[in-house]
């Protein structure tokens, strides 16, 4: 069981003893922490809440709006929702920010506090920095009777969620029509069950297979939308029925495909394949891109193809967002499935992704096995070491910059190291003596091996280190 205080939010395992896990205390102090930051700024103090299927959202949900209640702000309350679709309401309620209840691709014990700020993003490292302290001082001062905060209910959100999608010019709703797509999904029994099969109603797709779309937050599955947890929806493709699987996680700002004989897309490809539509289609011609340095180098090569420039962020996606804005990126996101797609808001955004991928393929005339065969092919190997407590990561990643000192070098998160078409990316954990290692290039083979290079690199530093000692 565990509880993780960090500067985007607190997530934990519910029940427990206070403290070690996410139980109700928790919530409402981090939940106050949260409201008196609001207060602090002086705004208007409204607050929109939202959140996935998970069995404890409805408790967690109440205490949370029952809080900011208690300390004069107003709430509210679209219920059953996407992260996504809370982030759009934060703007369009003109709130002073937001907060999704949800634990994202976490299993079901899991549950989680996500915080925005009024332009319906991330709040920052500063202000994620200034509520950590705000709940540990326990400096709150809530509102005396004449001056609770009002509740509200709003029904609707997703619905208008997709209707600002439907209106985007690259969103070419006659062509996806017109291909009479046949789709499954997998929406993991949560609030994508809800929103993806009106999305594609609304687009015109008439032949939907619905495979766990009940939101009942009992996950039939591991939730993280990866190859090997979809397995059900693979087979259920292969039979030879449909164009396209259509995978989400619980709170819906991950999309993964699969393709029409049940193989995956690849979830590093979601983004590829929009923003090379984006790149093509968009008004603004050779556009730029970002997205972390642990994602798949094939968004650069897509991006220089169509004469943008590409850029690397520190991992997060309020890092990712920060360069979109400082280098007017048309669209970014991250390896993970997370289309961030500026014309609509700064969040990973699912539902918008599926929009454009199927205007992408709609308008190519062509399958998303012929899609993902057009990209390079690039493979991920993703790994970890695992060290003890009295172990300085930080003099370990030095160590290693300074052996591939007359490689290519990137230090804005952890270590990442240039091999010509190849890379491999260091970072150590926040809450845990981990070193994690990513590496890419253009075999699976060819991947692990540079990965159990670097591994192997760092454990020959240590041992240095320790005879040294």
């Amino acid at each position: 069981m565990a509880l993780i205080k960090s500067i985007s939010g607190i997530r934990g395992t519910i029940g427990g003893k206070t403290s070690d896990n996410l139980t109700p205390l928790d919530v409402v102090k981090f939940a106050a922490a949260y409201g008196c930051w609001i207060k602090k700024k002086g705004v208007t103090a409204k607050i929109v809440i939202g959140r996935d299927a998970r069995p404890s959202g409805e408790m967690v949900n109440s205490l949370v709006c029952s809080t900011l209640q208690g300390l004069g702000i107003d709430v509210i309350d679209l219920g059953l929702s996407t992260t996504p679709t809370v982030e759009l309401a934060v703007t369009e309620e003109k709130a002073a920010g937001g907060i999704i209840i949800t634990a994202s691709h976490n299993p079901v014990q899991w549950n989680a506090l996500k915080l925005l700020n009024e332009k319906g993003e991330f709040i920052s490292g500063v202000d994620g920095e200034e509520v950590l302290r705000i709940a540990e001082d326990e400096t709150f001062e809530f509102a005396p009777v004449t001056k609770l905060g009002k509740y509200e209910k709003r029904e609707g959100y997703i619905q208008k969620h997709i209707d600002m999608i439907l209106k985007l010019p690259l969103v070419d709703v006659e062509a996806i029509k017109a291909r009479d797509f046949k789709i499954a999904v997998d929406a993991v029994n949560s609030t994508g069950g809800i929103a993806v099969p009106m999305l594609l109603k609304a687009l015109g797709v008439t032949t939907i297979k619905e495979l766990y779309c009940e939101p009942t937050g009992h996950f039939p599955h591991n939730p993280e939308p990866l190859p090997e947890h979809l397995t059900d929806i693979s087979r259920e493709i292969s039979k030879g029925k449909y164009d396209l699987g259509i995978v989400v996680d619980p709170d819906v700002d991950r999309l993964a495909l699969v393709c029409e004989d049940g193989s995956p897309f690849g979830e590093e490809y979601t983004l590829v394949a929009v923003a090379d539509y984006v790149l093509k289609k968009g008004e603004k011609k050779n556009g730029n891109t970002v997205s972390n340095l642990s994602s798949t180098r094939a968004l650069s090569d897509v991006t220089e193809e169509a004469g943008g420039q590409y850029f690397a962020s520190a991992v997060g996606e309020v890092n990712v967002v920060t360069m979109m804005k400082e280098k007017e990126a048309v669209i970014g996101g991250e390896g993970n499935g997370g289309v961030i797609y500026p014309d609509l808001h700064y969040g990973r955004d699912a539902l918008v992704g599926i929009a454009l991928f199927l205007s992408h393929l709609a308008q190519l005339q062509t399958t998303a096995l012929r899609l993902r065969k057009k990209y390079p092919n690039y493979f991920i190997s993703k790994n970890k070491i695992e060290l003890t407590r009295d172990i300085n990561v930080d003099k370990i990643l030095d160590a290693i910059r300074r052996k591939y000192k007359k490689q290519p070098i990137n230090t804005i998160d952890g270590v990442r190291i240039e091999f010509d078409k190849e890379w491999v990316h260091l970072r150590k954990s926040n809450t845990e003596p981990i070193i994690r290692i990513y590496a890419e290039a253009d075999s699976e083979t060819t991947a692990e091996n540079l990965a159990k290079k670097i591994m192997s690199d760092i454990k020959e530093i240590i041992a240095e280190k320790m005879l040294a000692g």
